[in-house]
């Protein structure tokens, strides 16, 4: 089915229900079915090509402009405003659109005008008249409903092609796993909705089943919490970063978030040391998920506080799961450490215009090879060690990131860490470490051997970080994620007298066999 039919049906049955909020009003059902019948004459009769980019805040407006655009037969392409400018045009001429709608305040963000045929602003539409008589359009499950381009890990961004089934799949997933209810739930957000997580779970699900749904286009952890406490939002959508920022306010009490019955954290691994803080403020637990753009994208939530700990949960309805051995692809047992690979109907169609990646990152039983290194127990939890690229070596010993992260997170001057790998002559690779300190410590504060020290304590020998830098801001994505292969670019010229100066660590194990 389409997935706009379930939403437009729901709004033209339940007209005066409120179902969203944003930054400017709020919107009834008869509000965003209207206004969406305006953006479908629009766009059929400006926009000449498959594809219409969407170039919005997180507001109401991208759902109207989403479900416009569905409605005239197109597939959208959400456009990242956090881009470059030579990023944000690759992505436009590579989804060859001929139009993009946007508001006034964002091409003021952005402070230049991206270059396309037809820029239109939702400024210019009346959506106070009578709109013209549309008939959606309708879509099969095999046609295509987006196109979102990661955030480009490696190389350029590549268009992850999602058709309408993927993304109703991932809808009705997201409802069955987390058990949402139209009559007591509300959903809050500050997710980019150009983002597969913001556009998936934030947009489309709650829209879908009738929970009302609040949206704020700026991260500001006061007025987030305030949102809260004043919407009495009972699920929270965010990232680790978010919540790390939202732990450390010292006006928040446990009165500003008791209404959430659960408050889900996606994009990146959630660090111990954020879970803790954020329950020590506000006695709530973060339930982590897991996915990806490629998989329309949750495929994991641990929904309760019972689930095991760093476990991601079991998988959504449908999605299956294995962990299968890079090198050899033998599909390894209970327990084991190797590569992530899932399967489902949520999956992506493939790569725009790019069949040979799409090849490449299916297996021969059609399962999405994730490139995360995991293992699942004999329950079937899934556990997230880090990604395999990323992975450290240290005399034959395999270091993931995150454990280290994990530690240096704890420790009470830090606020996030980075890890990466550095070639070393005499065990191939060491860990070294980036830190940012917490907003109250001052730069002076920091001592490299004390956390060094502090690793030693927690950490076997070989994992502890040769060095530890300082840095005023460790590199992200849009969405907030770490870039751990950027931090190559701070680390020191003189590398060689860095490791005559080193700590030494304790020597790696020697392998068995």
């Amino acid at each position: 089915m389409a997935i706009h039919w379930p939403i437009l049906r729901r709004f033209a049955t339940r007209p005066l229900r409120r179902v969203a909020t944003d930054d400017s009003r709020d919107y009834r059902g008869i509000d965003m079915l209207v206004a969406s019948l305006h953006m479908a004459d629009r766009i059929g009769a400006e926009c000449a090509t498959e594809n219409v980019g969407l170039l919005l805040p997180t507001s109401g407006a991208f759902p109207i402009a989403a479900l416009g655009a569905w409605s005239a037969g197109k597939t959208i392409v959400p456009l990242n405003y956090l881009l470059k400018p030579d990023e944000l045009q690759y992505v436009i001429d590579d989804s060859g659109i001929d139009t993009i709608y946007t508001v006034g305040p964002m091409l003021e963000f952005l402070e230049r005008t991206p270059r396309v045929k037809n820029l239109r602003r939702l400024e210019e539409i009346n959506f106070k008249a009578v709109p013209a008589p549309v008939v959606p359009a309708g879509a099969k499950p095999s046609d295509l409903a987006a196109i979102v381009y990661t955030s480009g890990t490696s190389g350029k961004p590549k268009g992850v092609m999602l058709s309408h089934g993927a993304l109703a799949a991932n809808v009705r997933q997201g409802k069955e796993h987390l058990g949402l209810s139209a009559k007591t739930d509300c959903m809050l957000g500050v997710l980019p909705q150009f983002h597969c997580y913001g556009m998936t779970q934030l947009t489309l699900t709650p829209l879908t089943h009738g929970v009302r749904v609040v949206y704020t286009a700026r991260f500001m952890p006061k007025r987030l919490i305030e949102l809260v406490r004043d919407q009495r939002a009972t699920i929270m959508v965010g990232i680790p970063s978010m919540y790390n920022a939202i732990a450390a306010l010292k006006s928040g009490t446990p009165d500003h978030l008791a209404s959430l019955r659960l408050i889900v954290s996606g994009s990146e691994a959630l660090p111990d040391a954020v879970q803790q803080k954020f329950k020590d403020r506000y006695g709530k637990h973060i339930c982590e998920g897991y996915g990806m753009t490629e998989m329309a994208p949750a495929t994991h939530c641990a929904i309760s506080e019972a689930c095991r700990p760093h476990s991601v949960g079991r998988p959504v309805p449908g999605v299956e799961q294995r962990i299968v051995d890079p090198k050899t692809e033998r599909e390894l047992p209970v327990g084991a450490d190797g590569e992530v690979r899932l399967r489902g109907p949520n999956m992506m169609t493939g790569y725009y215009h790019l069949p040979d990646k799409t090849e490449e990152v299916f297996d021969e039983r059609g399962f999405y090879r994730t490139g995360d290194q995991g293992k699942i127990d004999e329950n079937g939890y899934l556990f997230i060690t880090g990604r395999i690229k990323e992975m450290i070596i240290v005399g034959g010993e395999n270091v993931f990131p995150r454990e280290i992260e994990d530690v240096l997170n704890r420790h009470p001057k830090v606020h996030a860490s980075g890890v990466i790998g550095v070639s070393d002559p005499m065990r191939g690779e060491v860990p070294v470490a980036f830190v940012e300190l917490c907003e109250e410590v001052g730069e002076a504060d920091f001592d490299e051997r004390e956390l060094v020290s502090f690793c030693r304590e927690h950490l076997a020998g070989y994992k502890v970080p040769r060095h530890i830098h300082l840095i005023d801001a460790l590199p992200r994505n849009p969405t907030g994620k770490i870039l751990r292969r950027e931090l190559t670019g701070f680390l020191p010229g003189d590398s060689k007298a860095d490791r005559d100066n080193a700590p030494e660590p304790a020597p790696a194990p020697a392998s068995e066999g």
